[in-house]
C-alpha cells in the first residue's frame, strides 16, 4: 500500500510541474507570432472589461497578473490611462475574480485527474476535496474582506490620521482594538476588523463581521470532518492529526469572543504541526496582508512535498554556528532567547515542494518559501514548519518573457550571466535558492521570542526591518562559512533582488519587502559594490565583495543588539529610509534615492516592454 502511494505521489507531482509549465507558455502570446488563440481571447476579453488597450505592453500586464499573480505592471498599465483610485480598485477585483475563476476551473479539473487514476487512498482524495471545498468558500469571503479592510477601513484610517502610521498604531493600541493573547497582553496579530461608529472605531472577531462567508467555510469544513471519520489512512496513520486540526480550524473560525482569538488559533497551530504527511494543508491566515491591525490574510493551499528527498543541511549549520557565534560575541545573558532560538532550529520540518492547490488571497500572489507558524509560544512547545517551493520559482523565473527595463538598468553582461545560471546551471541556481530563500525563512527563527514582535511594533513597523533581518540571517551566515564556488552568484541575485524590490513602491500589502529592499541598496552602494550617475555601475570585484560583506556582518550585529534589547523597529529603519508626504519610503543617502527614483520612472514607463534584443527562445 506505501509503494502505491509513493507511486501516487510521484505521479501527482510530475502532473502539478507539467501544468505549472503549460502557464509559462501562455507568456508565448508576447514573446511570438505562433501563440494560442484561446490565451490571446482570455487575455484580451479581461483587458477590454478593465478598459486597457489590446497593446502587447497591456498583455504583458495581464499575464503577469494571471501567472505570476503580481498586479503591479495591471496598476501601472492603469495609471497610465489616467485611471482614478477608484477606477483602479474595482479593476483589481475584476482581476481577481477573473484570475479566481480560472485557478477554480484549473484546480477542479487536477482533482478530477486524481478521481481518474485513483491516486492515493479514498482519505486523501477526500482531503483534496475537501480542501478544495473550503478554498471555494474562503475565496468568495476574500472579496469581501478585501473590500472591507483594504479598500474602506484603511483609506479612512489614513484619511483621517494624515497617512501617519505612528498615529494610527497609538490609536489601535490606546483603544486597546488589537487582539489580546492569552495572558491578555495585546497580541502580535488579529483574526478581527475594525468597524466604523460614530465615537471611532471598534473590533469585531471574523465570525461576527463576515458571518455569512464564516458559516459557508465552516460548513465546508463540518462536511470534511464528518467523511474523514469514516475513512482511514493505513499508510502515514495521519488521520487523527487531521481530523483534530479540521475540528480545532472549525472552532476558531466561529469564534466571536476576541479575547479568545488569539488562543483558539494557537491550538490551530499545535494540531496543524502534528501533520507531517507529504501533502500539507498550508498554514491558513498567517500573513498581515492588513497594514494596521495586523488582521491576517485570508490564506488557503496545499503544498506537495518533493518525492525525491531534498534537505537545506549546509544552510541549517551554517545558520545555527552563525547565531551561536554572534550571540556568544554580543555577551548576551538572555539565556532563555538563546535556547529558544536553538530549540527552534533544530525543530523545524522542512518541506521543499511545489503549491498543487491554492485559494482566496493566495490569487494575490504565492510564496516562494515560508516559515510558520508566527506564534512564539506555539513554537516554543512544537517547532516551525518551512516551505520552500524552488521547482515552482525556477519554472516561473525561466517562463518570464525578457523585459527591456533588465537590459536598460543591468546591462547585457550581468543579465546573459544570469540567465546562464538560471537556464543552464540549474544545480548552482538551486544552491543560490538555499542560501538566499531558505536561508530567509531560517533567518526570520533567529533573535525571536515570546513578545519580541509585540514590543517592537510600537510604531507599527515591526515587518518593515523583519524582512532584512531574515535575508540578512541567511546572508551572514554564508558570510561565517563561506563557498567560494557561490559567492559571485549569490553577489548577483542579491543585487537582482535588492533593484527589482523597487517595484513594489506602491504596493502596500508588501511594503516590508520593498523596505528590505531599501535597506540592502544601502549596503549596496555604501560599499562601492553599485555606483549610479545616470546608469547603473556594478563592481562584482572581490574587494568590493568584501567591503560588502563587512557592511552586511555589522549591519546585522546592530540588528542582533536592537532585538536583544526590544527595541522600537521604527529606530533600527530610520537610519536608511524615512516616509514622503505620500506616504512613501524613500532611501536617507542621496545617492540610493536618485537610483530609487530612476528605476521607478524606467518600471513606470518601460515596465512592461518586450527585450528586443535578446529573445528567451535562443536561452531554452
Amino acid at each position: 500500500m506505501k509503494a502505491k502511494f509513493l507511486n501516487d505521489w510521484a505521479r501527482l507531482y510530475e502532473i502539478v510541474a507539467m501544468r505549472q509549465k503549460e502557464l509559462g507558455d501562455y507568456f508565448g502570446l508576447v514573446e511570438h507570432e505562433a501563440f494560442n488563440v484561446d490565451v490571446a481571447t482570455l487575455i484580451d476579453t479581461f483587458l477590454e472589461e478593465v478598459e486597457l488597450a489590446q497593446t502587447r505592453d497591456n498583455r504583458v500586464a495581464a499575464l503577469t497578473r494571471l501567472i505570476n499573480l503580481r498586479d503591479d505592471q495591471l496598476v501601472q498599465a492603469l495609471e497610465k490611462e489616467g485611471k482614478d483610485a477608484v477606477f483602479i480598485a474595482q479593476a483589481k477585483e475584476k482581476a481577481y475574480l477573473w484570475v479566481k475563476a480560472f485557478y477554480m476551473k484549473r484546480h477542479a479539473s487536477l482533482i478530477e485527474t486524481v478521481e481518474q487514476e485513483a491516486l492515493f487512498s479514498p482519505f486523501y482524495r477526500r482531503i483534496l476535496q475537501g480542501v478544495h471545498e473550503i478554498g471555494v468558500a474562503m475565496s468568495e469571503w476574500q472579496s469581501h474582506w478585501n473590500e472591507h479592510i483594504v479598500n474602506t477601513i484603511n483609506p479612512l484610517l489614513e484619511l483621517e490620521y494624515e497617512r501617519d502610521g505612528q498615529k494610527i498604531a497609538a490609536m489601535l493600541h490606546e483603544k486597546g482594538l488589537f487582539d489580546p493573547d492569552p495572558c491578555g497582553e495585546e497580541g502580535d496579530r488579529s483574526y478581527s476588523v475594525l468597524q466604523k461608529v460614530e465615537n471611532g472605531y471598534i473590533a469585531q472577531a471574523y465570525a461576527t463581521a463576515f458571518p455569512r462567508e464564516v458559516a459557508s467555510v465552516r460548513a465546508a469544513i463540518g462536511s470534511l470532518v464528518e467523511d474523514l471519520n469514516t475513512l482511514d489512512d493505513p499508510v502515514w496513520g495521519q488521520k487523527e492529526a487531521y481530523v483534530r486540526y479540521f475540528q480545532a480550524l472549525n472552532q476558531a473560525f466561529g469564534e466571536e469572543d476576541r479575547t479568545q482569538l488569539i488562543a483558539k488559533w494557537a491550538d490551530v497551530d499545535r494540531k496543524w504541526m502534528d501533520m507531517t504527511a507529504p501533502i500539507q494543508i498550508g498554514h491558513p491566515l498567517e500573513y498581515y496582508e492588513d497594514h494596521y491591525k495586523k488582521a491576517v490574510a485570508l490564506e488557503w493551499d496545499v503544498r506537495l512535498s518533493r518525492p525525491e528527498h531534498q534537505s537545506a543541511a549546509t544552510t541549517y549549520a551554517r545558520i545555527e554556528q552563525a547565531f551561536v557565534r554572534l550571540y556568544d560575541a554580543l555577551g548576551s545573558t538572555q539565556t532563555h532567547l538563546r535556547e529558544n532560538v536553538l530549540s527552534n532550529l533544530k525543530r523545524v520540518q522542512l518541506y521543499i515542494g511545489r503549491p498543487a492547490l491554492f485559494y482566496a488571497a493566495e490569487f494575490n500572489g504565492l510564496f516562494s518559501a515560508q516559515v510558520v507558524p508566527n506564534d512564539e509560544t506555539v513554537s516554543k512547545e512544537r517547532g516551525k514548519k518551512i516551505f520552500a517551493f524552488a521547482d515552482n520559482v525556477l519554472d516561473a523565473q525561466r517562463a518570464k518573457p525578457f523585459l527591456k527595463i533588465h537590459h536598460e538598468v543591468f546591462g547585457k553582461a550581468f543579465i546573459d550571466e544570469e540567465r546562464d545560471i538560471l537556464f543552464h546551471r540549474p544545480d548552482l541556481w538551486h544552491r543560490i535558492y538555499e542560501v538566499g530563500t531558505i536561508g530567509h525563512e531560517y533567518g526570520h527563527i533567529l533573535w525571536m521570542d515570546e513578545g519580541t514582535e509585540t514590543r517592537m511594533n510600537r510604531s507599527g513597523v515591526f515587518k518593515n526591518i523583519e524582512e532584512f533581518k531574515a535575508t540578512t540571517g541567511g546572508l551572514v551566515a554564508f558570510f561565517m562559512h563561506e563557498d567560494a564556488a557561490l559567492k559571485r552568484a549569490l553577489l548577483s541575485d542579491t543585487i537582482k533582488r535588492s533593484v527589482g524590490l523597487i517595484a513594489w513602491m506602491k504596493t502596500s500589502e508588501v511594503e516590508p519587502y520593498y523596505c528590505e529592499g531599501l535597506i540592502h541598496l544601502s549596503g549596496l552602494f555604501e560599499s562601492g559594490v553599485l555606483r549610479f550617475d545616470e546608469t547603473l555601475s556594478i563592481d562584482q570585484s572581490d574587494a568590493a565583495y568584501e567591503k560588502l560583506k563587512s557592511w552586511y556582518l555589522q549591519t546585522y550585529t546592530d540588528l542582533a543588539k536592537h532585538y536583544l534589547a526590544q527595541n522600537d523597529a521604527k529606530i533600527f529603519l530610520d537610519r536608511f529610509a524615512s516616509q514622503n508626504a505620500e506616504g512613501l519610503y524613500m532611501p536617507c543617502r542621496t545617492d540610493v534615492k536618485r537610483f530609487v527614483e530612476y528605476y521607478w520612472h524606467l518600471h513606470q514607463t518601460i515596465g512592461r516592454q518586450i527585450d528586443e534584443q535578446s529573445k528567451r527562445s535562443d536561452w531554452l
